[in-house]
């Protein structure tokens, strides 16, 4: 606290991260503007968006142009899209909003108080699967563009190009996107209009190809092509960007996602027919590992659709990388993820930059391209991860739809087709194993490894930590605190306590007041951070234990607010001066008559462990591992926003264990 008068009028304005709802939020989320379908474009379908670079193209890589698997695919890819897109997100999951967000961990974070407790483990699956999808994407979509190059310049090297234009998006990271973010709805209507057209051009040579709207053709293919079930592998990608829109909710809103998806489906399936319309007329031909996409373009066009494309997947991979961020956020305020630094490098709604996951991210990014060097490459690793996404957003909603008494047999059906198609996505990706699917299992893996060991970590802690009866204590802490021979520790000490109670503290807390050095204080006060389901909720409480000494203040802040405890604190202590509740001057004679405001100091207490007497075998080394996922994260200090207050930070035993008495035998020392 400053070590100036408090007043209201000095009160911190509210942390970056926690202003007002969105606009998407509460009545306004079924609203759809011209601006707001704007913005929905430029942020919400990069990823789906870009797909038609590289799906179609994917599925004829090797063997030669068939009449069957031509129709097939792109029957299979309108029916992918109306079956996961549309009916499953657009019309099922976009409804299983949290106060107006949406993404995986708002859903499970709806649902996380039922009484089903193993819910974490589908959305920490997703959000690891999410998370590796970020790691992948952005190379394939820009390598895909950047590759149209080689049309003109077939030796040209493009790995140099890819790495300058993913170094450039990730160094950007820092300063946000309010002033570029402006473009991206006006570019990404460029571009969905360009889909649209090329593929009409395309269909007025061969409309016939319409047909395949028929879903004969995607049955066909996989039951009766052979070797037409695992094109369902490549045929995935199609969706691959239907979790991410789902996350954006709370962004843009379900009216303008509504009613952009619309336009943009319209673009995408009319392109994906124009290309089928093209494979038409080139049956029994190979690609060769040429780009089926811009064999769409004119020659005189194939610059400026290179520039566009290349645009489109800039934006895409920054939508991601953004979407990456909030996921973090997420998964740390519901202590899923180690405290890691966030800053916010504007004041645009949702804005947040996680340099450590922005630098994960770039590695993974950097290494993809070096590896698979080509887009057509990184389709093997591409899809796999996602499918796993999928499949848990299935299983939550099932669990949101059972709590909101749907009938069992709809959700039933729910679970059986969606698995059905999903889990038929998910084999056939994992015939690309080997090929690179690999890699997209390995980085879930690692991301579902630290959430694992954290939440494990914390509730090995919470399990050994030993609560105190309040009432037992506060005979002493009145006594001590106008004990004068006792030097004044501080005018106001402030703990954090993990204790929802308000009868109960941690025994790391009268450790530091009682058993280390006496810490005399005039006002002692007890903070609690409890977060909350809904995202956005920024309310306290406050209990006056014992007036003007002991007061405790419960903070409830919701999974996206940002714990800017010394800012909140400040506020709150505002308010109660305003009230009359407490009196912050200094107590000293020569500063109270002048009305000095006392010292505020903050205890942070290091709660050390000695895992070798009380933890064996597998839970030892999830606690070691915790404990260096906990130093390489941001200190408590750091993370709740204490850096410029007066902060001690103290180690006190999370639990002292009791040890074997020795018979130790005294020996007389022998005289000279």
């Amino acid at each position: 606290m400053a070590s100036t008068n408090t007043t209201a009028a000095q009160a911190a304005p509210a942390p970056a991260s926690a202003p007002a709802a969105p606009p998407a939020h509460g009545a306004n989320l079924h609203v759809a503007t011209p601006a707001g379908v704007l913005i929905a474009l430029g942020i919400v379908y990069g990823d789906i968006g870009t797909s038609p670079l590289y799906t179609l193209r994917a599925i004829f890589a090797r063997g030669p142009i068939q009449e069957e698997v031509v129709l097939g695919s792109v029957s299979a890819i309108f029916w992918t899209l109306t079956l996961l897109t549309t009916v499953k997100y657009m019309l099922l999951a976009l409804r299983a909003d949290n106060n107006g967000e949406g993404g995986i961990l708002s859903l499970y974070a709806l649902l996380r108080r039922r009484p089903t407790k193993w819910l974490y483990i589908p959305a920490i699956l997703g959000a690891s699967a999410l998370l590796a999808d970020g790691i992948i994407t952005p190379p394939i979509s820009v390598a895909s563009a950047i590759e149209g190059l080689q049309i003109l310049k077939p030796d040209l090297n493009t790995v140099p190009i890819i790495l300058a234009i993913i170094t450039g998006l990730f160094v950007f990271q820092q300063f946000g996107t309010a002033i570029i973010g402006k473009l991206f709805g006006p570019v990404m209507l460029v571009f969905f209009s360009m889909l649209a057209v090329l593929g009409v051009v395309q269909l007025l040579h061969y409309p016939a190809v319409f047909k395949a709207l028929n879903p004969y053709y995607a049955i066909n293919l996989v039951v009766n092509v052979p070797g037409g079930f695992w094109l369902l592998g490549a045929i995935f990608l199609c969706s691959t960007g239907a979790e991410a829109l789902y996350a954006d909710l709370g962004h843009v809103g379900r009216g303008n996602i509504y009613f952009s998806w619309t336009f943009v489906k319209v673009c995408l399936i009319l392109n994906y027919f124009g290309q089928a319309a093209w494979l038409m007329q080139h049956v029994g031909q190979k690609l060769a590992g040429q780009n089926l996409f811009y064999k769409l373009m004119p020659d005189w066009f194939l610059l400026p659709g290179i520039a566009i494309c290349t645009l489109a997947t800039i934006i895409a991979s920054q939508a991601l990388i953004s979407g990456s961020f909030t996921l973090i956020i997420e998964a740390l305020r519901l202590r899923f993820w180690p405290k890691v630094r966030i800053s916010y490098p504007t004041e645009l709604r949702g804005q947040a930059y996680v340099p450590s996951i922005n630098w994960l991210l770039y590695v993974g990014c950097v290494g993809v391209v070096l590896y698979f060097r080509e887009s057509g490459n990184m389709e093997a690793a591409f899809g796999l991860a996602v499918t796993l996404t999928m499949l848990m957003t299935t299983v939550l909603l099932a669990y949101y739809l059972y709590y909101k008494r749907v009938s069992v047999l709809w959700i039933g059906l729910l679970v059986v087709v969606y698995f059905t198609i999903e889990g038929s996505f998910l084999v056939a990706n994992l015939r690309k194993f080997p090929e690179g699917g690999w890699l997209s299992i390995l980085l879930a893996s690692i991301m579902l490894s630290v959430m694992l060991i954290w939440i494990r970590g914390q509730r090995l802690r919470n399990e050994l930590t030993e609560f105190k009866d309040l009432a037992e204590y506060l005979p002493m802490l009145k006594e001590l605190s106008n004990d004068h021979s006792v030097p004044k520790y501080a005018t106001h000490l402030v703990y954090l306590t993990k204790s929802d109670n308000p009868k109960c503290v941690e025994n790391g807390v009268i450790y530091s007041i009682f058993m280390k050095r006496p810490k005399r204080a005039d006002v002692y006060y007890f903070i609690h951070v409890e977060t909350t389901d809904d995202p956005y909720t920024t309310t306290y409480t406050v209990q006056h234990i014992m007036p003007n000494e002991l007061v405790r203040i419960d903070f409830r802040l919701g999974f996206r607010v940002d714990h800017a405890i010394n800012i909140m604190f400040r506020q709150v202590v505002t308010d109660l001066v305003k009230n009359k509740e407490v009196d912050i001057t200094s107590r000293y004679e020569s500063l109270n008559k002048n009305e000095i405001v006392g010292d505020f100091q903050f205890i942070l207490l290091n709660k050390t462990l000695p895992t070798r007497y009380l933890l064996r075998g597998l839970l030892s080394t999830v606690m070691n591992l915790y404990e260096r996922l906990k130093h390489l994260g941001v200190s408590e200090q750091e993370s709740f926003g204490l850096d410029n207050s007066n902060v001690s930070i103290e180690n006190v035993p999370l639990v002292i264990p009791a040890r074997p008495e020795l018979q130790l035998v005294r020996e007389e020392v022998p005289a000279k």
